[in-house]
């Protein structure tokens, strides 16, 4: 059965489960502690390797490795500045998943009370 024939019930249920895997995946690639920091930095912004590599306190050569798979997942876009490659966030609900992720922190931290 083809999706223009599937009930409207088992098209959104499909929408909703793809959605759910791709919401997954992507929490997966920034539940590492480096990429995470990357894309933090990121948010503020585009940089070089050598500017990302200082902001996140990691070797190079991981910083090269975690951008690569940042960006095969299309989460970060490249363009090259002369004999540079910069890197910036593909959009900005990236930077606000990862501002928001920084807030819960701050308040387990901080034991900071919850709120809306």
């Amino acid at each position: 059965m083809s999706s223009g024939t599937r009930p409207a019930g088992a098209q959104d249920s499909q929408v909703r489960s793809d959605r759910l895997e791709v919401a997954a995946s992507v929490l997966a690639l920034l539940a590492d502690r480096t990429r995470l920091a990357l894309m933090e930095r990121l948010g503020r912004g585009e940089a070089d390797v050598t500017t990302l590599t200082e902001a996140c306190g990691a070797a190079r050569p991981s910083v090269s490795q975690h951008l690569a798979k940042l960006r095969l997942a299309g989460l970060v876009t490249t363009r090259k500045d002369g004999r540079r490659v910069v890197y910036a966030l593909r959009h900005g609900h990236l930077r606000r998943l990862v501002d928001e992720a920084m807030n819960v922190a701050d308040h387990e931290i901080g034991s900071l009370p919850p709120h809306d």
